[in-house]
């Protein structure tokens, strides 16, 4: 009987701490690369606590550690930085939905069997579907800030955990996960045309420095800022 509780109460342990370490990984999906310190914060586990379970993902090659992507203003200041960790396209793929591959296999034949056109077309399709539903938002903003704000709500409220950035020269708009990585790893028009979404809806030329479906851990748009010049009226 001792040792049927004994089990018990070891399985119990362990299926706690798969659940702790899924929530290490999942954080570290939607928030983008976090030192361990903040890890322990959001969850609130001990520093000695979390480095176990990272220790644990990094051995299964869920997650990698590096050092943290820094910009000009930040690389100004004093001291070594914490390593962050971020997740492995392993580590991605268990997250990730797994309706990808039908929907790969579907753009694949689109492109093969029909046209090879109607990728784009259909990158371009769900382009104009993000400009549909921000414009009339953004058409009561003034100032390329308060549409940056708006367009980091809209895209974190769709999946992509985005966040900004500011530096002495613009913004990097940040999307810590991409819910289509898989699949706009191999049709890079989704990308293409999701940047000159961006750029049409912020009314400026706009900048991709880094994305997911190439590997890299968060994809980063650069944006200028600054007032919004008034259209200029044209007469009939």
């Amino acid at each position: 009987m001792a040792k049927t509780a004994e089990l018990r109460n070891t399985s119990v342990v362990k299926k706690n701490e798969d659940k702790t370490r899924d929530q290490v990984a999942r954080t570290i999906l939607e928030n983008g690369p976090l030192t361990a310190a903040d890890l322990a914060q959001k969850l609130g586990l001990t520093p000695a606590g979390i480095r176990r379970h990272l220790d644990s993902l990094i051995e299964e090659s869920l997650l990698s550690s590096k050092e943290p992507y820094r910009t000009l203003d930040s690389a100004r200041g004093r001291g070594r930085p914490s390593k962050v960790f971020a997740v492995t396209d392993l580590g991605r793929e268990k997250f990730e939905s797994a309706y990808d591959d039908l929907a790969v296999s579907a753009l694949r034949f689109m492109a093969s069997a029909v046209s090879p056109n109607l990728v784009k077309e259909f990158a371009a399709t769900r382009s104009e579907d993000i400009k549909r539903r921000l414009i009339k938002k953004f058409s009561t903003l003034r100032t390329r800030e308060k549409k940056i704000d708006e367009l980091v709500t809209f895209l974190s409220a769709e999946g992509y955990a985005a966040t900004q950035k500011q530096n002495s020269a613009g913004v990097e708009l940040c999307q810590h996960h991409c819910p289509i990585a898989h699949v706009a790893a191999q049709f890079p028009e989704l990308c293409e045309a999701e940047t000159n979404a961006f750029s049409e809806l912020l009314g400026t030329h706009v900048q991709r420095l880094a994305t997911i479906a190439h590997g890299d851990g968060v994809c980063t748009t650069f944006i200028p800022t600054g007032a919004i010049p008034p259209r200029k009226r044209v007469d009939a």
